[in-house]
């Protein structure tokens, strides 16, 4: 079983950054996928960034260069740096992994961009 657990989050300006983390308390397999989602308020959860076990990355349209994703496999860690943040930005930040059938969320980081 494998739980992870989100931090980073906090309140902003537009234009400001954070970094957010995931941390995984069980092992993570280096083939896995580790992604991060976000959910705003009234909004369906939408992808943000993805990074799977060969370092192939894909961004959201909206985050592109932005955003960077990366990941530790030897800390079971995956990052998210967010820059030049906007009111846009706000919502709950989800991390995820995936591979060969197995699927874990973690409980979300509140992420408010003032303007």
């Amino acid at each position: 079983q494998v739980q992870l657990v989100e931090s980073g989050g906090g309140l902003v300006k537009t234009g400001q950054s954070l970094r957010l983390s995931c941390e995984a308390s069980g092992r993570i397999l280096r083939l896995s996928v580790m992604a991060w989602y976000r959910q705003a308020p009234g909004k369906e959860r939408e992808l943000v960034a993805r990074i799977d076990g060969l370092r192939t990355i894909n961004y959201a349209d909206s985050v592109k260069g932005r955003f960077t994703i990366s990941r530790e496999n030897a800390k079971n860690t995956a990052y998210l740096q967010m820059n030049s943040l906007t009111p846009e930005d706000t919502g709950v930040y989800y991390c995820r992994t995936y591979y060969n059938g197995r699927d874990y969320w973690g409980q979300g980081t509140q992420v408010t961009v003032s303007s």
